[in-house]
């Protein structure tokens, strides 16, 4: 018996349209399906711990008259009333987003500008001079403080030393309100300027030569290059170091504490340089107002969620747009 005839001698089982073949199903032990999760766990755990607890707790508190080692009497939402009608608030409100932009804009700007410098210029140790950008990133805040503190001094600082050439007398910076916001934007714009720099130029160095080679050709100048071709391309870069610093400006606490530090939380007898943070350490920590403070951090908390709704929809716009 041939091959053909066995073949044609063993039923053949039609199977209908629709019909599909038995499938075995694997069976993992539970060990397996649960490992993924324990995995993953540690971080919700320590983030409902350290995280979501104390966010949740610090929105509780603030509807109470809260008094650590006595009673706690609910007010309802009498410290936020207080909130809008403190004008030492509103002075902190002030100091905390003058200082964000004049630190802020000019930093940004002139990282942009120096990463484009450094993507093209042809520089002997270049690695030396993108890792020297990290030093102020490195450098404790406190000696930055003393650091900045003796630059900008009213009888022996190096800035009032230059001013004097062109005939301008002392200048006693942390007296004034836009002197004290000069010189902390100084002290954040020197620590996060090389960061930022590093960002942008990872993100050009990214981008192919030949987009530029062939804008070249095309007869572009160099500024034209930038602003229609190296812009849009760190468009998404951008905006992350906006919304970054514009999170940590409104965070801003150590160096407003630094850099007076005769005149304790109030930094400076007017509240010249007073920021939200250090407002809120002042009545949380330093009048024992737990309630009152927990309502400056809710404050804190809303404006982060204004900022994350602003980055949200840049974003998306930067998506249509592409």
């Amino acid at each position: 018996m041939t091959a053909t005839a066995t073949a044609t001698a063993i039923p053949v089982q039609k199977i209908r349209r629709g019909d599909r073949p038995p499938s075995r199903k694997i069976r993992h032990p539970l060990a397996e399906r649960i490992a993924p999760y324990v995995y993953i766990a540690p971080f919700f755990v320590l983030f409902a711990i350290f995280g979501l607890f104390p966010l949740l707790f610090t929105f509780y508190v603030a509807l109470f008259d809260w008094n650590p080692i006595g009673e706690q009497t609910f007010v309802g939402l009498a410290n936020f009333e207080r909130l809008v009608q403190d004008p030492r608030f509103w002075n902190a409100f002030v100091n905390t987003f003058g200082i964000f932009l004049i630190s802020t804009i000019p930093q940004l700007l002139l990282a942009l500008g120096l990463a484009h410098l450094l993507n093209h210029a042809m520089l002997k140790f270049a690695n030396f001079f993108r890792m020297a950008l990290l030093v102020p990133y490195i450098t404790s805040v406190a000696a930055t403080a003393l650091v900045f503190a003796q630059i900008f001094d009213k009888n022996f600082g190096l800035i009032n030393w230059v001013l004097g050439w062109f005939g301008i007398g002392e200048v006693n910076f942390l007296a004034s309100q836009v002197g004290s916001w000069i010189v902390i934007s100084s002290m954040v714009m020197w620590r996060w300027f090389g960061y930022n720099t590093l960002l942008y130029l990872a993100g050009l160095q990214a981008l192919p030569r030949e987009m530029y080679e062939a804008a070249s050709v095309d007869g572009a100048s160099n500024w034209q290059q930038f602003i229609h071709l190296t812009i849009p391309s760190l468009r998404p870069i951008i905006i992350f170091t906006v919304i970054m610093s514009t999170i940590g400006g409104l965070q801003i606490f150590t160096e407003p504490l630094l850099v007076a530090p005769e005149s304790g939380l109030t930094c400076g007898g007017g509240r010249q340089c007073q920021t939200l943070a250090l407002f809120l350490y002042e009545q949380g920590f330093g009048q024992f107002e737990f309630g009152y403070g927990s309502a400056i951090g809710v404050a804190l908390f809303v404006i982060v969620v204004v900022v994350s709704l602003i980055n949200f929809f840049l974003t998306t716009r930067t998506r249509r747009a592409r």
